[in-house]
């Protein structure tokens, strides 16, 4: 039996919940294929969020990692192609913290490309009829730590682990105190989140690293 870790976030920049974590929540212990997936919440702030992950993934030792966090702002599932080596908050974290064009490792790669089939994802999630899109950018806020922190760890380790990162957007609930920003309903990421698990799963060895295509 495999083992999928999925994280997500705890509520940040005023909100008071986050749609990662009520979508990732909702998967603990569920089986996919031949996974079963083991959740994490993570705390939105710079200083902390690594160590946590990292022991998570020590603690779980995971065939494959999807982190999940909020995009305010965006329409449908994004799937992220690059993580890059940069802190630059526009906002503090929830501990206050807000570095400026810090970097995440020192001397660290500049970037991380995906190690899921981000393609073949939002492929997957579109013919559900779920609006999914490969993204360029995870940002420069804690959801890009994590995933270049995540990619960064895989490689030192020697890990085979397949990795990366979703972007979602908010919930009709928070959307409605953002007049005019788009949201998906928690049934629907969910819907799209187990489909990019068994994506991820069933998708052979020759993911390409740059771009996570398929051939």
């Amino acid at each position: 039996m495999k083992t999928v870790l999925m994280t997500a976030f705890e509520p940040f920049g005023g909100e008071t919940i986050n749609p990662s974590w009520e979508a990732v929540s909702a998967l603990e212990g569920k089986q996919i294929g031949d996974a079963t997936i083991v959740i994490r919440r993570l705390p939105v702030v710079f200083s902390e969020v690594l160590t946590v992950l990292n022991q998570a993934l020590e603690e779980v030792k995971p065939d494959a990692i999807l982190s999940v966090g909020q995009a305010g702002g965006r329409s449908d599932i994004t799937v992220e192609r690059i993580g890059i080596n940069v802190d630059d908050a526009r906002i503090p974290d929830n501990a206050g913290q807000q570095p400026i064009d810090e970097p995440i490792v020192a001397g660290g790669p500049a970037a991380y490309f995906s190690r899921l089939p981000i393609k073949a994802i939002v492929a997957a999630v579109r013919a559900a009829g779920i609006p999914a899109s490969v993204s360029q950018t995870a940002g420069t806020f804690t959801c890009n730590r994590v995933m270049y922190g995540l990619l960064h760890w895989l490689e030192q380790q020697g890990s085979a682990a397949r990795g990366g990162f979703i972007h979602i957007p908010y919930l009709p609930q928070q959307a409605a105190q953002h007049p005019g920003a788009p949201s998906m309903s928690v049934a629907q990421i969910i819907q799209a989140l187990e489909i990019a698990v068994r994506v991820t799963l069933e998708t052979g060895d020759d993911v390409k690293q740059v771009g996570g295509a398929t051939h």
